[in-house]
């Protein structure tokens, strides 16, 4: 197979990795020199802008490539997809029309009550910063407030959690109109309690195939405290299931996944690909919190490295819906932990040196994925994002947690904070602590 692959995080690092072992052959196009991708590609291109949709295409024509799957969401907005398949590129990945489950919050929650599929709330969406202050004023209960395009998962304030009164929140909404945050425009969303959790599937625009349940940390400090970003880190079990989650909310969460697959094809845009659930576990089953046209990041790097199932095959069946058995995934735990810069989610600290033993990792039992980073002359420097992730792998969440700590132990810089607390026991404790009280 010879694949086209776009983007350089640690989502896409954990792609090419599962399919180099594959054996297929790699053709990166990425925005930064990812060692972990570059190395393993047979030929690459950098580009100032991943969605250059002109460039891509240019380099898919000059490697003749047959597949191509493209881990972040902002190209398939651009119509990468599109483009590519006019070009006789099979794509694992959503037309720009599908992948509107992700780039138009307003699209989703309408296309889930046009079709009468559970698991949705209520929500209301404004293209005039007004008329969405108006509708604030007008409320007795605290929503979550998210510009309703991309925001690189940065861009949701809850009431009562990052917005304190009604002053507050009407100065988000104008902020969201003025400076043109995710489009510019605003989706108010029923406040969820409960404990969130993500369920990833493969699809080929009929059948969904599941991966195993992940838990993400979006707050920037330990306990759950700081400002919202792309995701600290992440948790897996054993039995893909979660402590706190139950056989039968995770059937329910994939039933909804796939009546969202179904109405996609209903309406004439089949969804091909990973495609990324964020539930809110409540009192009364699953909520959609949102819907993402992509692999999670950093969830991927908790369920690629366990995945027993040839990822090439997998493409390929995404793109011809020909593969008839299940994907199997080892049972085992992972916990994946991200070295991030200091101040990452406000002001983060760039360009300072980073050192990695990969060997000393891989002996702790844990496996190292690059991220936001720049590969100048030998040495490794950090971004304005996330850094480098590390993996533990075991067969319990906390002898993954073990591995993942020694691991990162391996990995030293200035100015870099990790967030230590994800896959703890007494984190996840608390999880499920809450929810024996909220269903109790």
């Amino acid at each position: 197979m010879r694949i086209l692959t776009v983007g350089g995080s640690g989502r896409e690092h954990a792609a090419v990795a599962a399919l180099h072992r594959s054996g297929a052959d790699i053709y990166a196009v990425t925005r930064n020199a990812n060692p972990g991708i570059l190395g393993l590609a047979k030929e690459y291109r950098i580009i100032s802008d991943d969605n250059d949709v002109d460039a891509v295409c240019e380099f898919a024509i000059e490697h003749d490539v047959e597949y191509a799957f493209i881990g972040p969401e902002s190209p398939l907005e651009a119509g990468l997809v599109d483009a590519l398949e006019n070009l006789g590129v099979s794509c694992a990945a959503p037309s720009a029309a599908a992948a509107r489950i992700e780039t138009s919050k307003t699209f989703m929650r309408e296309l889930m009550a046009r079709h009468g599929i559970e698991g949705n709330i209520e929500f209301a969406s404004f293209s005039d910063a007004e008329a969405a202050a108006a509708y604030l004023r007008s409320m007795d209960r605290e929503v979550a407030i998210k510009p309703v395009g991309l925001t690189g998962g940065k861009g949701v304030k809850i009431q009562g959690e990052h917005l304190n009164g009604l002053d507050e929140s009407i100065a988000y909404v104008r902020e969201i109109f003025r400076d043109n945050i995710g489009g510019g425009s605003v989706i108010f969303e029923e406040k969820l309690v409960g404990e969130e959790f993500t369920q990833m599937v493969f699809a080929d625009g009929k059948r969904i195939v599941p991966m195993p349940l992940v838990q993400d940390h979006k707050r920037a400090f330990e306990d759950d405290t700081g400002p919202n970003t792309g995701g600290m880190g992440s948790y897996s079990d054993a039995d893909h299931l979660l402590p706190f989650v139950a056989a039968e909310d995770r059937a329910s969460a994939l039933a909804i996944l796939q009546k969202i697959v179904d109405a996609m094809a209903a309406e004439g845009c089949p969804y091909r690909g990973p495609m990324y659930g964020q539930f809110m576990l409540t009192a009364t089953g699953p909520k959609v919190i949102e819907i993402n046209a992509r692999f999670g990041d950093p969830e991927a790097m908790n369920v690629l490295p366990i995945m027993e199932t040839d990822f090439a095959s997998v493409i390929k069946w995404m793109v011809t819906g020909k593969y008839k058995e299940e994907v199997k995934f080892k049972n085992l735990a992972t916990v994946c932990k991200y070295v991030v810069p200091e101040g990452y989610g406000v002001e983060p600290i760039t360009g300072k040196q980073l050192c990695v033993d990969e060997e000393a990792i891989r002996e702790c039992g844990a496996e190292v994925f690059y991220a936001n980073v720049e590969s100048k002359e030998g040495e490794l420097y950090t971004g304005k994002s996330r850094s480098v992730a590390v993996v533990g792998i075991a067969p319990t969440i906390e002898e993954a947690e073990a591995r993942c700590e020694n691991g990162l132990k391996h990995v030293k810089g200035e100015s870099i904070c990790v967030r230590k607390d994800i896959g703890k026991k007494h984190l996840i404790q608390r999880r499920i602590d809450h929810m024996k009280h909220l269903r109790s």
